[in-house]
């Protein structure tokens, strides 16, 4: 099977970010949010307002959710137009509309256009059946902003999230929601933490890692929503996807690992894990460095053992701060020499010269145990504690 964080971490090298997500996707995850929205300004700030399902999700849903306002900006041009509405803006600098798969609507004007289109801004206040067929759909939308009662406007920049222009619209919104660049997640998430914003966006999950960003984890800033099955998701791209033929889905991307993260509380955040394993030190290995016992799974935290447990990073799929304590990650030298880590203990300069003559990739920060004389190095473990560990309840048959 093809390695698709492989995908995700070439796209972050060469800064391709055109990931589109589905609209089904956006659906399943808000539908868990539906009462943040009431009255709020809600910002998509990496969507063209004429290619995003985002767009498209909110404005449809308008009314719905009681939005106050929604605005959509974009930083460049997508390889993939017209997917919603799409415009063209002639010599004059008149804007005109064109609506997928109704050609013969009054709004395509037949003159020859400039195709290169510009950063702009969307702005909308009012949502509803413009046309008066009895529905709503996006050629209402499109109406609405060709009456002037929503907005559409040039920016002035290059509608760069992280520009002067971009912060001030940023400052108007009390959510923001999107699936911001790959490449640029770090600085993306720490904005909108900066500027004190509620939001919903898309990320993979090697995020959780970031040394920057853990922290917001551990302060209880951000956490993990609901999610895409399996942690799968399928994008439009227009990259080749290299997933094997039993996993391709046509005209989309498969990329493995991507969560939705977020800071808006959710039923999901308070839910109890249920432990069913129990703790046998001849099960559970000791790390040589930490004073913590090693999880592979999940599924195999023991639910009576009352000390400190490194888990796989998937873990905060399932974290309940009111159930566990996270203390920290393997991996992060800083923190484990420090004071707040009171459970790191490095081997000798001897014996750690002998471990990296071993495997030249050993490092003393990383989770590890000592077999037959071999140093065995997990991977990245989350240091955590059951606040309320008992024993399993007996079963009378």
């Amino acid at each position: 099977m093809a390695n698709n964080n492989t995908v995700l971490g070439a796209a972050k090298t060469a800064k391709k970010d055109e990931f589109y997500t589905q609209l089904t996707d956006i659906e399943k995850e808000i539908r868990h949010y539906k009462k943040h929205f009431k009255d709020k300004v809600v910002l998509c700030n990496c969507d063209d307002p004429f290619e995003s399902n985002f767009f498209k999700y909110f404005v449809l849903n308008f009314n719905k959710l009681g939005l106050k306002k929604l605005i959509a900006t974009c930083y460049s041009t997508s390889p993939i137009r017209g997917k919603q509405f799409d415009y063209t803006v002639d010599v004059d600098g008149q804007m005109s509309f064109f609506i997928e798969n109704m050609q013969s609507s009054s709004l395509v004007i037949d003159k020859v256009f400039d195709t290169n289109k510009k950063p702009y801004k969307a702005v909308v206040t009012t949502v509803y059946d413009k046309t008066g067929d009895g529905g709503l759909d996006m050629l209402d939308i499109a109406k609405l902003f060709e009456s002037g009662e929503n907005q559409l406007e040039e920016l002035e920049g290059d509608g760069d999230f992280r520009s002067d222009e971009c912060i001030n619209i940023l400052k108007e919104a009390d959510i923001v929601v999107t699936n911001p660049p790959f490449s640029l997640f770090r600085e993306y998430i720490n904005t909108i933490v900066k500027y004190e914003k509620k939001f919903l966006v898309i990320g993979h999950q090697n995020a959780i890692k970031y040394s920057d960003l853990f922290p917001l984890f551990m302060e209880n800033k951000i956490w993990l929503g609901y999610g895409f099955q399996g942690n799968v998701g399928f994008f439009e791209s227009p990259y080749e996807d290299t997933a094997v033929s039993s996993q391709h889905k046509e005209g989309l991307i498969r990329v493995s690992g991507v969560m939705w993260f977020t800071n808006m509380d959710i039923k999901k955040r308070h839910e109890e894990l249920i432990l069913t394993a129990t703790y046998n030190e001849d099960k559970y290995i000791k790390f040589d460095n930490y004073n913590a016992i090693n999880i592979d799974k999940v599924i195999e935290i023991p639910c009576d053992y009352e000390g400190i447990m490194g888990v796989p990073i998937t873990f905060m799929d399932k974290f309940n701060p009111e159930q566990f304590e996270l203390y920290g990650r393997t991996g992060n030298i800083e923190w484990a020499e420090s004071d707040a880590c009171n459970f790191f203990t490095p081997p000798s300069i001897e014996q750690q010269n002998i471990y990296k003559k071993q495997n030249k990739t050993w490092r003393v920060q990383n989770g590890y145990y000592v077999k037959n004389g071999i140093a065995i190095t997990v991977y990245d473990r989350l240091f955590i504690r059951n606040k309320r560990p008992e024993k399993p309840l007996e079963v009378n048959i």
